[in-house]
């Protein structure tokens, strides 16, 4: 079995944004040389995200104001983490609403997805460089 690890950084320059990193994580499986097996995508963040859905901007603006109303960013003072002198418990909140991580078969060397899956990082507290981790096993 062979096994291949890729660190993907982004900086969103944006408190909140999405970026469509299925062509960065379809490099890295050409990379990897795996045919038949399985990639791990996962933020190494707890302010960000990764998760698949539709590469459509009207829902991209849907997920931004969806979180927004579930977990708004102000008042600051609402959320006890920020008494640390934080100012991004609601990035936590939105992180668990939207996943840390897609696994994603891979058949004949390419990504299985279903019709108009992609893979997206979702950026919650962002201005400064951020990870994901692309993992891949299999033959």
């Amino acid at each position: 079995m062979k096994s291949f690890r890729k660190e993907l950084f982004f900086n969103i320059p944006d408190r909140v944004g999405f970026i469509n990193i299925t062509p960065q994580v379809e490099q890295c499986l050409k990379e990897s040389g795996v045919k038949e097996g399985l990639v791990l995508v996962n933020s190494m963040h707890i302010t960000s995200s990764v998760f698949i859905n539709d590469d459509e901007r009207g829902l991209h603006n849907d997920f931004g104001k969806w979180l927004e109303g579930l977990a708004p960013h102000a008042p600051t003072s609402q959320y006890r983490h920020n008494d640390t002198g934080e100012d991004n418990a609601d990035a936590h909140l939105k992180r668990t609403l939207m996943g840390r991580e897609v696994v994603v078969a891979i058949t004949g060397g390419s990504l299985d997805f279903g019709t108009w899956e992609q893979i997206f990082y979702g950026e919650f507290d962002g201005r400064r460089k951020k990870r994901v981790l692309v993992k891949i096993i299999g033959e």
